[in-house]
């Protein structure tokens, strides 16, 4: 199999913190506990008691989940003392985008490499159900988008518990038509069903992807789960003034390191939702008047604290809180995480310090491109490379391709021209300087001029090719639709079930095989 190993920095929109993280040999102090580079395999040492808890709860989801013998082994070895490698994700639609393989796939490998069990943490309690409620997977010509419409009420409800309802097999039969007739699609079938929730579609889907691999998939949205996290929880309303002035202080630490914060810190915020015990809706807790508002709702600390005690899942951390909640519930010995979320985790330290008393390392998720048979051809064909897609604008490598394909003649006859132009015009323009400043000022607009009008010819000529030959715009709109659709990445484009379907079973273990950190950049993987 081929791989190709490209810098990070090909991606765009990466922020510069990101960047910054992922090239220091050395830990960016103080935002993070280790680089890419300088992580060792440590965790916290829970009590047995919070183990026996931990394993007891995981047993009883993961086999609703229908996981499997070595999922069900991993959960008796985190019960035994084992540390675990923790990722996780937005319980989007039919799996989500690519990189959701990719993060499973990361941690199960980094599991293997620190002798750990590889969880998948689901984000079930996020409440914009328009992040999630869609996929895109390929057609024939161009990315087709399939949305599920909720018949949900327009209140931010916890995604994860809302049904699919019976419009999922209407959807379903239309993701067949594109990516259908496979095991791998089956499986997908299999797990989206009319009465299952997005939260548990997603766990049944992605246990069954990752069952050889052990990976335990956890919905911590139930109040047993909020129950062992409630200390967490508790900190963050007894102590929410002084976590939001830590949250401040390294924002202005941020700025002044020349980076910028990933989740604003509004004044008089905090790090935590409630669940409305009429309405489901999940509304952000601002603290107002010595108490706390949620909505139109007003509550005393006391009263947060007895909701906490008799309901714990009515609270819900928020983006900077969560990880610290994670890592109270779980002995993680590092987690894997997705460009935002890494730089998130700069603000969130200065929680774990202040709740946790230590920091979790923090890693990169597997970036890749992968490239289909088909595909591979056609770069071949082109003596492109995927960098090549991914750093060009489609039009820019259309007419690049043209001018390669025009007759051998007319491009000595551009070459010939344009060097001669460019030799007389140098020396001209010298000798004319020679004689006035302002006069070689003037020929230096009129050179630029004629190598423009020069410049223009090689495009005619360019574009006359492309027209002649039509393949390769065709070729090039291909290129783009399959590695790099609208100008984003393919990982976050496109449905990982697609892969899946297409590729086979077998594209699981080559990704997990291709998670380790030999190619700390984004990877080209032929498949």
């Amino acid at each position: 199999m081929r791989v190709d190993c490209y810098p990070i920095s090909l991606l765009p929109r990466l922020s510069r913190l990101f960047l910054d993280y992922t090239e220091s040999r050395d830990p960016i102090a103080p935002f993070y506990a280790a680089s890419p580079w300088s992580w060792k395999s440590t965790a916290p040492e829970p009590t047995t008691a919070h183990r026996a808890a931990l394993a007891d709860l995981l047993r009883d989801q993961t086999i609703s989940h229908g996981a499997g013998e070595q999922t069900l082994a991993n959960i008796e070895r985190l019960r035994k003392g084992a540390s675990a490698i923790v990722t996780g994700q937005q319980v989007a639609l039919f799996g989500g985008p690519l990189f959701t393989l990719f993060k499973a796939a990361t941690a199960i490998r980094r599991a293997q490499q620190a002798n750990a069990v590889p969880i998948f943490w689901l984000a079930s309690e996020d409440h914009d159900l328009a992040e999630v409620d869609h996929v895109t997977l390929p057609a024939r010509h161009a990315p087709h988008t399939l949305r599920l419409h909720s018949s949900e009420p327009p209140a931010a409800r916890p995604v994860g518990n809302i049904p699919l309802g019976p419009q999922i097999t209407q959807l379903l039969d239309r993701a067949a038509e594109l990516i259908g007739g496979t095991p791998e699609f089956d499986l997908l079938a299999a797990a989206y069903t009319p009465q299952a929730t997005y939260a548990a579609a997603f766990a049944r889907w992605l246990s069954a992807v990752f069952a050889d691999h052990g990976l335990i998939v956890l919905d911590a949205s139930a109040r047993s789960f909020h129950a062992l996290g409630a200390p967490v929880l508790r900190h963050a309303i007894e102590h929410a003034a002084e976590l939001e002035a830590a949250l401040h202080e390294r924002d202005r630490l941020l700025a002044e390191r020349g980076y910028h914060a990933q989740v604003l810190v509004a004044p008089s915020s905090s790090l935590l939702f409630l669940i409305d015990e009429t309405s489901g809706a999940r509304q952000a807790l601002k603290r107002k008047n010595g108490g706390w508002q949620a909505g139109k709702e007003s509550y005393s600390t006391a009263d947060l604290l007895a909701i906490l005690d008799a309901a714990p899942e009515r609270l819900s951390p928020n983006a900077l809180l969560r990880p610290v909640f994670q890592d109270h519930l779980l002995p993680t010995a590092a987690y894997v995480a997705g460009p935002a979320e890494i730089a998130y985790f700069a603000q969130s330290q200065v929680l774990y310090q202040a709740i946790l008393g230590r920091s979790t390392p923090v890693l990169p998720r597997l970036s890749a491109t992968l490239v289909e048979p088909s595909i591979g051809k056609v770069l071949a064909q082109h003596e492109l490379s995927v960098a090549d897609v991914l750093a060009a604008h489609p039009d820019e490598l259309a007419h690049r391709l043209g001018a390669r394909a025009m007759p051998v003649e007319g491009k000595m006859q551009l070459a010939a021209a344009g060097n001669a132009l460019d030799a007389e015009l140098e020396q001209l323009v010298r000798w004319m300087g020679s004689l006035s400043a302002d006069l070689g000022r003037a020929a230096q607009v009129s050179a630029s001029k004629m190598r423009y009008q020069m410049n223009r010819l090689r495009r005619l000529g360019a574009n006359y090719q492309l027209q002649r030959e039509g393949s390769i715009r065709r070729h090039v709109d291909t290129l783009f639709f399959n590695l790099f659709p609208d100008r984003h990445p393919q990982e976050r484009s496109i449905g990982g079930a697609a892969y899946l379907s297409r590729a086979g079973a077998g594209l699981v273990s080559t990704l997990v095989e291709q998670a380790g950190d030999e190619c700390p950049g984004h990877k080209a993987i032929w498949l």
